[in-house]
């Protein structure tokens, strides 16, 4: 089966995880903005268009007043009736009728500068016209032949109409006309008569105006007949064309429509006073150009981001690929009895950490099996009178056990020193011997197997034995741990590197017959928490509170602290076994310190519970 690289899974990976980021995270934000985009264009369009709608309807209410004040002037009301043929009552009321517009607009200059003319016609046929600022009387026919048509516009109600039309054709298209109906002086008559304002498109048109759509935008007005009345050139295009239709029934709803062959947005609202539909557009292509600079942003940026996280991540892939093959390469030549060390490059990350680990395990490695080689060779010397080619013989089977040589060899040499403190009737070599084998097979196993309080208090036994060989003094050690938590889980090596810190600090000045070293647990809260305590030196108040500070900021790098003194160094070190149980068990769990100087020192080790039921005939001691 082909081997896959593992350089090339680690670029494969990197270059999944960059894509898909990449490509999710900019098609989200270009989704995200061009939707954001486009409400915030329509919105624009839907205010400016609201805001001309509001200054419109406020504008033509203006001149609803005046065209309420005509209608019910009772002179007005009363030249309905006049007889066709009576020229005295027409001069008369006429008269009247002029002098009053004359009144009422001068009196609000202002406000009605923009209006254009009023007249006043009756079925009988007469008119009255005053023209703005002047008394202008011109053919009444020009009115009257209009009049069929204003009475089929205007509603029997009495209310407004808004009429693209004029009486004058030169004044087509640049105004608008206000009609309503006016009955004769008594209420209950019937519409006698049409009064009519012409307005000025221009100053409604200043207001139009200000609608800013951008270059390719425009604004334009339709009524509900179809008819376009503003701007002035849109005012030639057929009523109820394509376009007016497509407004019409838009409902005041936001459409798309293709316009002079270009796609375009249409806003439409309704006035809310007129019958004049007010709309406003802008081509698609204008709406979307800020969408499409952040998309082709987004490409560049996405596209330079991917070829420099590309580049780090070959960089990243080489730096860790390159010291593995190192070690790979060193330990097959180590398999062929080649001790090959590895020059780390001081690097202090894991890898580091790993080829250093590598090394000292060759050099002890090395080390033993040349004490092994010289105890054999010298039991052997004794039986070199056997012959020159036995002794050959025993040299090739050394040279050929050399080649053999694996990490299992240092275990089979303990044996064979125990084998000769048996022959020899050495109990002290062969307790000694057996307790260091136990630590070894306890210390290098690496599977994942459920490690107990009894298997770390059997390791803790077999270091109390050598500990007590080496220093030739007898101790104890009070373990006050109930049976019934002697299976709690445990992380493998935290409780001997405790205890051997503790003698190698608590009692500087050496074991006194007063000193004590004490084992308690509990469980309280969820949690499983171990207690060694001795009675010796302590901690000055200072310095508890840096190695306190510590484990909190959980600084393994830094040199390992020691537990019950203020020395640095020594063993495998609190912080590291207060790091490998958060490793194992979470960042909530570890060790805390109590000490006090001159009093002693107390490690408490918390754990978690252990939630699995206890099995009948599970042993004390892991073998």
């Amino acid at each position: 089966m082909k081997r896959k690289s593992l350089s090339r899974q680690i670029y494969a990976y990197f270059l999944i995880v960059i894509v898909l980021s990449l490509v999710s995270v900019g098609a989200v934000s270009y989704w995200q903005s061009s939707r954001a985009l486009d409400d915030q264009v329509k919105q624009y369009m839907e205010q400016m268009v609201d805001s001309a709608n509001y200054q419109t309807d406020s504008y033509l209410q203006a001149y609803e007043l005046l065209s309420n004040a005509f209608s019910s002037n009772s002179d007005v009301r009363a030249f309905m009736e006049i007889k066709p043929d009576d020229a005295y009552e027409y001069y008369v009321y006429s008269d009247k009728i002029k002098k009053f517009a004359l009144a009422s607009v001068e009196s609000i200059v202002t406000l009605y500068k923009q209006l254009n003319m009023i007249y006043v016609t009756g079925q009988h046929g007469r008119s009255v016209i005053y023209e703005n600022q002047n008394l202008f009387n011109f053919d009444p026919v020009l009115v009257q032949e209009k009049y069929t048509n204003l009475m089929k516009l205007t509603p029997s109600d009495g209310k407004i109409a808004l009429l693209n039309m004029s009486i004058r054709a030169v004044d087509k298209g640049s105004v608008v006309t206000m009609a309503r109906k006016v009955r004769g002086p008594s209420y209950g008559d019937e519409n006698r008569g049409v009064v009519a304002i012409e307005i000025k498109l221009d100053e409604l048109a200043k207001t139009w105006d200000r609608v800013n759509l951008g270059k390719e935008g425009f604004f334009f007005i339709v009524d509900d007949a179809g008819n376009y009345i503003y701007p002035r050139a849109m005012s030639q295009r057929n009523p109820q064309d394509e376009l007016a239709a497509r407004v019409l029934g838009s409902g005041n709803q936001t459409f798309l429509y293709k316009y002079n062959g270009e796609e375009r947005m249409f806003v439409s609202r309704k006035s809310g006073y007129s019958d004049w539909n007010l709309v406003a557009s802008m081509s698609v292509d204008e709406l979307r150009r800020p969408v499409n600079t952040i998309r082709t942003t987004t490409l560049v940026v996405g596209l330079a981001t991917l070829v420099i996280a590309l580049w780090l991540s070959f960089r990243f892939g080489r730096s860790i690929i390159a010291p593995i093959r190192w070690l790979k390469d060193s330990m097959r030549e180590t398999e062929k009895g080649n001790w090959q060390y590895i020059d780390g490059i001081g690097r202090a990350d894991e890898i580091g950490g790993l080829i250093h680990s590598y090394n000292l395990m060759v050099t002890r490695l090395s080390h033993m099996i040349e004490r092994v080689y010289e105890a054999e060779l010298e039991q052997h010397k004794n039986q070199l009178e056997l012959g020159e080619t036995k002794l050959e013989r025993q040299k090739a089977e050394f040279q050929a056990l050399q080649l053999q040589i694996n990490p299992h060899f240092l275990y089979n040499t303990l044996e064979t020193i125990n084998c000769y403190a048996i022959v020899q009737n050495s109990s002290e070599i062969t307790e000694m011997v057996e307790a260091m084998a136990f630590m070894l097979r306890y210390s290098v196993q690496t599977n994942l197997e459920e490690i107990t309080v009894a298997n770390e208090l059997n390791h803790v036994r077999n270091y109390m034995i050598i500990l007590q060989h080496r220093t030739e003094r007898e101790f104890e050690i009070d373990v006050a741990i109930p049976p019934s938590l002697l299976l709690e889980k445990m992380v493998r090596l935290t409780l001997q590197p405790l205890i051997e810190n503790i003698f190698q600090h608590a009692f500087p000045d050496g074991v006194e017959a007063h000193h004590m070293i004490r084992i308690d647990a509990r469980k309280e809260g969820g949690l499983f928490q171990v207690f060694i305590e001795d009675n010796g030196v302590g901690m000055p108040a200072e310095r508890l509170a840096e190695l306190r500070q510590k484990l909190e900021e959980n600084r393994l790098a830094e040199p390992e602290e020691a537990v019950g003194g203020s020395k640095r160094g020594g063993g495998i070190g609190l912080m590291n076994v207060h790091r490998r149980i958060q490793m194992v068990f979470g960042e909530a769990y570890g060790l805390s310190v109590d000490s006090e100087r001159g009093r002693g020192t107390c490690v408490t080790m918390t754990m978690p519970e252990t939630v699995r039921p206890r099995l009948r005939g599970e042993g004390w001691a892991e073998r």
